[in-house]
């Protein structure tokens, strides 16, 4: 009789020195990519950067696009061209050069990024890293 109490006396002390269940949730994991700031381009990056800008022709242009919505594009040809763009959503792309606004949409299928203007020209636009 005494080894059953004794077991009994352990199996309480054992129960009661479990930790206690919590309804508290694990905290939540912290993302590892911040979402960039200000404008969002169709490839999930900032608007905002350095753009090759290729043409159906095959003539190549560079576009920089700063944060503060003003921009420079050089020509194949070595003329350079300012203005301000808008990109309210991924794909909507926006510029104005002396007043005249121009969108473009713009998509990337199968890898491929492109911009249609409103004229129906097509570009292949790949942004350049670095």
């Amino acid at each position: 009789m005494k080894k059953i109490i004794l077991v009994a006396a352990l199996a309480t002390v054992a129960a009661c020195s479990q930790p206690e269940a919590t309804n508290e949730a694990a905290p939540a994991e912290e993302a590892t990519e911040a979402a960039p700031a200000g404008p969002v381009a169709v490839d999930g990056k900032p608007s905002a950067g350095t753009f090759k800008v290729t043409d159906a022709d095959g003539n190549v242009e560079t576009f920089v696009g700063k944060e503060d919505g003003t921009f420079t594009l050089t020509r194949s040809n070595g003329e350079t061209v300012t203005g301000t763009w808008t990109e309210e959503t991924p794909g909507n792309f926006c510029q104005t050069v002396d007043g005249e606004e121009t969108c473009s949409t713009e998509t990337i299928v199968d890898g491929v990024w492109t911009s249609t203007d409103a004229d129906g020209a097509i570009y292949t636009i790949e942004r350049v890293e670095g």
